[in-house]
């Protein structure tokens, strides 16, 4: 099959590579779409190791695998878990020792033409949701996890650090569930695209200090780190969503005189965003700024990283 294939930092495509091995109570599924993602990026620039098939915010159709999913329309959580382990059992899989990753730890990714995951890690996409909706389901899920973990109440000042892929996701999250979100970025275009769903945009230079109930970091750069924590009222909230290439230097004095709450959070709850996107609650599809074939997958990476640029998707089923 044709596929997007990363060895040695260099990503190519290939027209050899194997079709996936069919495994006890997995599927099998063709992919339609797939979406390209900061951590795709980073894991080309040398985040950590990984060779293979890249790519895990897909849409595909189930060709093998249990009958109710046969032929459906598919989401798929990224996380295969044993089921066994300490974590798996006190019901947070995400976190499974043995696990593997969707393009990220071994396991091949979305950007080839057929994919394999467990079956019980498949969601049907909705029928009022388009192709193009979907494909956001898992990177908005992972936005919803600071709602479901954490809770802000309606009302609370939240300041989301970033206006990038992520940042835009979360922003219409916390939108959605009745915070008062400031989002603050350096790109003047992508702030444009949060008018009317945060409450305002802002400059870093802007932000009043020790004004906000809850900070969200989401640009995968150091730097952000420091506003977010500046920004913070006593006993506020930073939620981390960046991973840094690099150990950080992190002057931890605020986080013990204010009392604040550092918190991680990854991946999040499917049925939840895709719940959003059936009730056209949040708008997603606005953000694709390009599509490519797959034939053309190393220069929609290029793409990718252009200043400006937000979501850039493969469509796999046009070759």
């Amino acid at each position: 099959m044709k596929a997007l294939w990363l060895s040695g930092g260099c990503l190519r495509l290939r027209e050899d590579v194997t079709l996936p091995p069919t495994a006890a109570q997995e599927a099998r599924v063709r992919v339609l779409t797939a979406g390209i993602c900061g951590t795709d990026l980073a894991l080309v620039d040398g985040l950590y190791p990984f060779e293979g098939v890249l790519g895990h915010e897909f849409v595909g159709v189930v060709e093998q695998g249990p009958e109710a999913l046969r032929d459906r329309r598919v989401v798929g959580e990224i996380n295969a878990t044993c089921g066994r382990c300490p974590e798996c059992l006190a019901g947070i899989g995400k976190h499974c020792r043995a696990r593997t990753a969707l393009g990220i730890r071994g396991r091949r990714g979305a950007f080839g033409e057929y994919l394999q995951l467990p079956a019980a890690n498949l969601h049907p996409v909705p029928d009022n949701v388009s192709t193009d909706a979907a494909v956001f389901t898992e990177p908005l899920a992972a936005a919803l996890d600071i709602v479901h973990r954490f809770a802000p109440k309606s009302g609370d000042r939240v300041l989301v650090v970033g206006a990038g892929r992520l940042g835009q996701l979360v922003c219409r999250v916390l939108g959605a569930s009745g915070a008062y979100v400031v989002a603050l970025g350096r790109n003047a275009d992508k702030l444009a695209r949060l008018q009317g769903v945060a409450a305002s945009t802002q400059r870093a230079e802007d932000i009043e200090p020790r004004s906000f109930n809850m900070a969200v970091e989401c640009t995968g750069n150091p730097s952000g780190l420091p506003i977010a924590i500046g920004a913070l009222r006593p006993q506020g909230m930073l939620v981390l969503k960046s991973t840094y290439a690099e150990p950080l230097k992190l002057d931890t004095a605020p986080l013990v005189v204010d009392e604040l709450r550092l918190v991680g959070s990854r991946c999040g709850p499917f049925d939840a965003a895709l719940r959003l996107l059936e009730e056209q609650r949040v708008d997603v599809a606005s953000l694709i700024d390009a599509r490519f074939p797959l034939s053309g997958g190393v220069e929609a990476f290029a793409h990718s990283r252009r200043p400006g640029v937000l979501k850039v998707v493969l469509d796999i089923a046009k070759g």
